[in-house]
């Protein structure tokens, strides 16, 4: 049995190679694209401001990573970089939030002081904003406090619009009297496939393999991909409810849940064989 790994590329290969080590054959298929947002000034403006922010909140890895990356090269920039790697004051401004472990290791990744992030435990039921929630809203003052949400947007579909993704951590904060920016880090297209990829892609959908699904927008892209295709046959693991959901009407006959923990990916991937 083998598990198509759907991530985006940066993170796909990772996977693939944990899997391995797991005894997991395992085959890296990204079907989402990970870019620069189409204006940079956004991101600019962020890192000027930063000393202003109580709490730097990144909705993925990716976020974070391109967060960094794009970093410009001006002297208010170094200098807040070196604040958000301050290990002697950890509780000086911004703190880091983290949706999940991946979102995590990204920071940490950029040599951001551990002290300084703030996540869900590994015990949480799901890593997603309503965890972080549980972690972070006591760290909110009305009137006083000014988070950044930093996220991706989707390329647009059908309709010609943009999607930034939930707004539901955006209103609990709103709600709590904080005053939240929103800064777009990088943006989610749909990969251009070779004919070998697309290939791998239609024989997966029939020979037995399970789909390792970690995005709504990864299913969206494969019903893109591949608009003919028939899913009942085909199993999925998902790594959040909502995303399960999606497996389930984009027509997948199997959808099993798993937190994104190596282990329990695993433990879920080797249910299915049995």
């Amino acid at each position: 049995m083998r598990v198509i790994v759907t991530r985006p590329a940066n993170e796909a290969l990772g996977w693939v190679g944990q899997l391995q080590a797991q005894g997991v054959q395992a085959l890296a298929l990204p079907l989402i694209a990970i870019g620069p947002p189409a204006d940079l000034a956004g991101v600019h403006g962020a890192w000027r401001a930063l000393a202003d922010y109580a709490a730097l909140m990144f909705v993925s890895g990716n976020a974070a990573r391109q967060f960094f990356a794009l970093k410009p090269a001006e002297a208010f920039a170094e200098s807040a970089w070196l604040a958000l790697k301050n290990v002697a004051n950890p509780t000086s401004r911004p703190r880091c939030w983290a949706t999940g472990p991946g979102t995590v290791q990204a920071l940490l990744a950029q040599a951001i002081a551990p002290g300084r992030i703030d996540a869900p435990p590994t015990g949480a039921a799901q890593f997603d904003s309503q965890a972080l929630w549980q972690v972070v809203a006591s760290q909110v003052v009305a009137g006083a406090s000014r988070v950044l949400i930093v996220r991706g947007v989707d390329e647009a579909p059908a309709d010609g619009h943009e999607a930034t993704g939930r707004p539901w951590l955006h209103e609990q904060l709103v709600a709590a009297g904080a005053r939240v920016d929103t800064v777009l880090s990088y943006r989610r297209t749909l990969p251009e496939l070779s004919p070998h990829e697309h290939a791998a892609l239609l024989a997966a959908a029939a020979d037995g393999s399970v789909w390792l699904f970690s995005s709504s927008q990864a299913i969206e892209h494969l019903q893109r991909l591949a608009p003919q295709q028939d899913w009942a046959g085909a199993r999925a693991i998902a790594t959040h409810p909502r995303i399960a959901h999606a497996a389930q009407a984009a027509g997948f006959g199997v959808v099993c849940e798993s937190r994104p923990l190596m282990a329990e990916l695993v433990q879920a991937i080797k249910s299915l064989h049995d």
